[in-house]
């Protein structure tokens, strides 16, 4: 092992000169370690440099960026210092990038995040962090609204990274998309296993949309569902979309007596998770420029079980995956 530097405190004279420096260094783990102290031991610079490295993401375990202080290394991994630093990560808040290139960018979004302004939201958006996003790598680029999840909504959304492809999504939505599932929490035991909802919505002065009581008075919605698990308070129901129209999982639940929790627009009495029960869970779509079948499934959140636990389900029909 070589020798530990001398001095451990901060050394100022091989601050960030030194950081940039340094040529790619190669370091066998050989016994357990935090990863601050095997640095230390192993590179001839001050404290304040070695923080310095692994603050610009030049430290790297097993091929990957390492920042943490206290990152226990074990037998067998290699640590690599870079001598060039890794471009600092763009800040995302409630938003994380599932997949990007050149044409379209996939990310999930947490409930509470606007996907693109309101006249009350200016600052904290899906759609404006993207935007800043993509700029931050080169002042020309930009990205264009696809679809929309509604505030409290969490789950897949995707945007297109210019014009071309956003038109091509839009208009040709039905054929490209090849599945798009929600899961929602709602009140009540729901009894069938499955069904199909189909009406016509409309939205009214106060912004509020509803099932029109005439046909083609409005715009035609279809929702098909599938029991997940239920309980004497609460059910979890998978959701696909026919159609994809404002609210209108949120509107077609209520009608069949079931609202979402903690949807109080539109029928809830409730919120035990403390946010709207509706997951945008999987997106599969056929690449709109390679023509690649992408999909992503993020999954059910964890919160969403816990009305059903404490509500004692009767039925179990959870879906795998």
């Amino acid at each position: 092992m070589p020798k530990k530097p001398n001095s451990p405190g901060p050394a100022k004279s091989a601050s960030s000169k030194n950081s940039s420096a340094t040529p790619n260094k190669t370091f066998a783990v050989t016994e357990e370690s935090e990863l601050l102290a095997f640095l230390l031991a192993h590179l001839n610079q001050g404290r304040n440099s070695v923080k310095s490295l692994l603050a610009h993401g030049q430290v790297y375990v097993n091929d990957r960026a390492e920042t943490k202080y206290n990152y226990p290394l074990q037998p067998g991994q290699t640590v690599v210092i870079r001598k060039e630093r890794e471009k600092e990560k763009f800040p995302l808040v409630g938003l994380t990038i599932l997949h990007e290139d050149e044409h379209v960018i996939v990310a999930s979004k947490e409930a509470g995040l606007l996907t693109i302004a309101s006249d009350k939201e200016t600052e904290m958006t899906a759609y404006r962090q993207l935007m800043a996003y993509v700029r931050d790598s080169d002042p020309k680029n930009r990205i264009f609204i696809v679809h929309r999840l509604d505030r409290d909504t969490s789950g897949v959304l995707m945007f297109a990274r210019s014009e071309a492809v956003q038109q091509r999504l839009q208009e040709e939505w039905q054929t490209i998309v090849k599945e798009r599932s929600y899961v929602a929490l709602v009140e009540g035991e729901v009894k069938r296993q499955e069904g199909t909802i189909s009406s016509w919505l409309k939205e009214s002065k106060t912004l509020r949309m509803y099932s029109s009581p005439h046909p083609n008075d409005g715009q035609h919605a279809v929702t098909h569902y599938k029991l997940l698990q239920a309980g004497k308070a609460y059910s979890l129901v998978e959701v696909h979309l026919e159609t994809g129209r404002k609210n209108q999982i949120r509107v077609h639940m209520q009608d069949i007596g079931h609202p979402i929790a903690g949807d109080k627009k539109y029928g809830s009495q409730t919120k035990p998770i403390g946010r709207l029960g509706l997951h945008a869970r999987v997106l599969a779509f056929e690449h709109p420029v390679t023509g690649k079948l992408l999909k992503f499934d993020t999954g059910i959140p964890k919160l969403f079980y816990n009305p059903l636990r404490n509500g004692a389900p009767t039925t179990d029909r959870r879906s795998k995956g």
